[in-house]
């Protein structure tokens, strides 16, 4: 299982292409794509996120509880050789990410509602899902993917994402069907701009962000393609 050492800011911004543009332009003149990029700069993200059958996760998002949690299955580029299972805890602006590799054979059971398996997984991460799947009735609620174009700087251990091309599942729940998704972005251009740091915002990546309109804002895509089932 992995867990991340400690807290890291995470700030969040809606911005469109027209202002995309510039700040990619400037990012790229101090900073690294991520190594795991494709061609084209991006990869796919797919994430399953898990929520009661009172929506408690999206219920607290809404009303802006501080700390919460949430669980998701994640993959890339529709590539079913690295699957993670992640409770994602967020504290204000702070996050932290703990996370459990998955097999094929379990992800696909687990979504069967096949779950046994997990009472004697060697992960506590998979235990603890099982535990809320029991006791808080986690189930899987909806898909949300994404194109991410990553970029790394070492200082500060910073990540800046731009995420685009936001979609979900329309009102599907059955994930091991042929997806069946629906664009979630009230205007099709929204992207997010995501930047994660450790301790410190070094000034000359703060700089490369500021732009008139570019406000920080919290933006929850679970929320957003919740809307749809």
């Amino acid at each position: 299982m992995g867990v991340s050492e400690h807290y890291r800011h995470e700030l969040k911004y809606g911005i469109d292409y027209a202002q995309y543009l510039p700040i990619r332009q400037r990012i790229r003149s101090i900073m690294a794509p991520d190594g795991h990029v494709g061609a084209d700069g991006r990869y796919r993200i797919r994430s399953i996120y898990f929520d009661n059958l009172k929506d408690k996760a999206l219920r607290e998002k809404i009303d802006g509880v501080a700390k919460r949690e949430k669980f998701r299955i994640r993959y890339y580029n529709d590539d079913f050789s690295y699957i993670t299972l992640e409770k994602k805890i967020k504290d204000g602006n702070l996050c932290l990410k703990i996370d459990a590799p998955l097999t094929k054979k379990e992800y696909d059971a687990l979504l069967a509602g096949e779950c046994l398996w997990m009472t004697c997984h060697p992960s506590p991460l998979v235990r603890e899902l099982y535990a809320k799947m029991k006791y808080q009735l986690l189930r899987p609620r909806v898909m949300v993917s994404y194109l991410r174009e990553p970029y790394i700087y070492r200082a500060g251990n910073v990540r800046i994402t731009f995420d685009s091309d936001i979609r979900t599942s329309l009102y599907h729940q059955n994930f091991l069907d042929e997806r069946h998704d629906i664009c979630a972005a009230d205007v099709p251009q929204t992207m997010i701009l995501e930047v994660k740091y450790d301790n410190f915002l070094p000034d000359v990546i703060a700089h490369l962000i500021q732009m008139d309109g570019v406000r920080q804002q919290a933006f929850s895509k679970y929320a957003v393609c919740r809307r749809f089932g």
